[in-house]
């Protein structure tokens, strides 16, 4: 039988109590049992932290891991986010033999692959609070103070585009070799929402706008 021990975090603690994000990932992990899972199974244990995922000290995730690992058990979070937002940590984990992992939104993901998509995420949120900043201070750079509503225009169309073009950059080392390995502009989409990476303006990933990062890359 397949046994598992359940992890869920949320980052608040007004989060805790009305439920925010627990019913989601709940949902998630249901799905991932009643549709993913060998069967029979059995949930041995539920853990639940309200506490920022950049915390690597969480007791009811370090109690988890212990449960997991003694009983010979998977530990199944929701989304990689609810483990940890730190790639080093999500690398630590990897390594270790003890501890068979799995994440319900990438039912498929292999350990391997799991790496590579916390490593996505960090870089991403790493971007996202940085690319407003640089924009502006480029831009800035590049001008002297805007003239009428055509200069403005012309100014911010610009600083989107660089925002596009960094974003493809940040990008390139994932798109790329998945592409060249055969992998569908939908196969990309997928893994980049599944990743937790979010488009530009805050969605899911489509083919289309796979197919417009890789074509900005080649024109770079």
């Amino acid at each position: 039988m397949q046994h598992y021990v359940i992890y869920k975090r949320v980052s608040t603690a007004d989060q805790g109590r009305s439920g925010l994000g627990l019913a989601a990932q709940g949902r998630d992990i249901s799905l991932y049992l009643e549709t993913y899972s060998p069967e029979p199974f059995e949930v041995i244990g539920e853990y639940l932290d309200i506490q920022s995922g950049k915390d690597a000290d969480r007791p009811e995730l370090l109690k988890a891991l212990d449960h997991a690992k003694r009983d010979k058990a998977t530990l199944l979070v929701a989304k990689l986010d609810r483990l940890s937002r730190k790639v080093s940590f999500i690398a630590h984990l990897m390594d270790d033999p003890k501890l068979d992992l799995r994440v319900a939104s990438m039912p498929y993901a292999d350990k391997f692959q799991l790496h590579i998509y916390a490593a996505l995420a960090e870089q991403e949120r790493d971007f996202i609070s940085q690319r407003t900043k640089a924009a502006l201070r480029q831009a800035k750079e590049r001008g002297v103070k805007l003239g009428g509503l055509r200069d403005a225009t012309m100014k911010r169309n610009k600083v989107i585009q660089l925002q596009a073009d960094k974003r493809a950059e940040k990008l390139e080392n994932v798109v790329v070799p998945m592409r060249q390995q055969g992998a569908t502009l939908r196969d990309i989409a997928l893994a980049l929402t599944s990743a937790g990476i979010k488009t530009a303006r805050g969605g899911q990933w489509q083919a289309s706008q796979v197919k417009r990062v890789l074509e900005r890359l080649e024109k770079q």
